[in-house]
């Protein structure tokens, strides 16, 4: 005799064992990066006292003229018409050249590992490299007035070894960071608008719009409290679908395991507009090596 429809053999309903194994899930991966962050932190506590306040800024500063390589992943939950999780590590380092006296190039590139959950059939349960992008900010070696800025072009490219998990088009546009320091305070914004200028003939035209205001309030120690939501806007979907927006926050602290220099630390946020089928919320953890002069 065949099972009740709806539900398992056990008689218990099939959506109940589903958000039981959903819930799960998201116990485990909050549980694992947690966890990882927490380690870190425990383990980085002999850090020197009196560098910790400028390098945190330094870190917090997106056009600082610090080396630095963050791994930033970003797990966002209810994701596609079965509520999976989506997972994007972003591998982001930034590079600063010196040009003049007077002007600094700082160039920051964004090489995303993704997978991709069910979606529609044929597309998901898939993972692989992401489009990647490349921005040069031109930027004033020394700030007036405590405002530090930079400016530049901004390039995407269809570098996604799988068709779901990127755009296939080149993509250009500008991108400009404005912040300012002041005290404990570290307050700004970064935007970039680009549209595709080029690629596969068969998929979509891209003019997309991103920014990511972003708050720090830094401790001594090398702890800091922070909020840097990315707010995302595809221009070319319906005005009901075009929208994402995070609100949250978290904390993290400066580190030194040996002789390198880490920031750590951990945000979410609610996705309190966002298109149907995207995430509701997002799990950041991010561990981003520093190389400061």
């Amino acid at each position: 005799m065949s099972p009740i429809q709806g539900k398992d053999k056990r008689g218990m309903p099939r959506d109940t064992i589903r958000m039981s194994s959903i819930a799960n899930g998201f116990a485990s991966a909050l549980r694992a990066l947690l966890l990882a962050c927490v380690f870190l932190l425990s383990i980085g506590t002999r850090c020197i006292a009196d560098d910790e306040s400028s390098i945190a800024k330094q870190a917090q500063n997106p056009i600082a003229s610090m080396i630095s390589v963050p791994f930033q992943n970003n797990l966002n939950f209810g994701v596609g018409p079965k509520d999976g999780e989506q997972n994007v590590l972003d591998i982001q380092p930034v590079v600063p050249f010196h040009l003049t006296d007077d002007w600094n190039l700082i160039t920051r590139t964004i090489v995303p590992v993704v997978y991709e959950p069910y979606i529609s059939p044929g597309s998901g349960n898939t993972m692989g490299l992401g489009d990647a992008q490349v921005a040069l900010y031109l930027s004033p070696a020394t700030p007036k007035d405590s405002i530090i800025w930079g400016v530049g072009p901004a390039i995407s490219f269809p570098t996604a070894t799988e068709r779901y998990l990127g755009q296939g088009k080149f993509s250009a546009g500008l991108s400009a960071v404005v912040l300012t320091i002041r005290g404990p305070w570290l307050v700004g914004l970064l935007a970039t608008d680009s549209t595709s200028v080029a690629g596969e003939g068969d998929r979509p035209d891209v003019h997309q719009f991103l920014t990511q205001p972003f708050v720090n309030f830094n401790f001594t120690h090398g702890w800091y409290l922070a909020s840097s939501p990315i707010i995302t806007a595809n221009w070319k979907a319906p005005s009901d679908e075009r929208w994402t927006v995070p609100l949250g926050g978290g904390g993290g602290k400066i580190l030194k395991i040996g002789k390198q220099r880490l920031n750590v630390y951990v945000q979410a946020f609610d996705n309190v507009v966002h298109p149907h089928d995207a995430g509701n919320w997002t799990l950041r953890a991010q561990v981003q090596l520093l190389f400061p002069k």
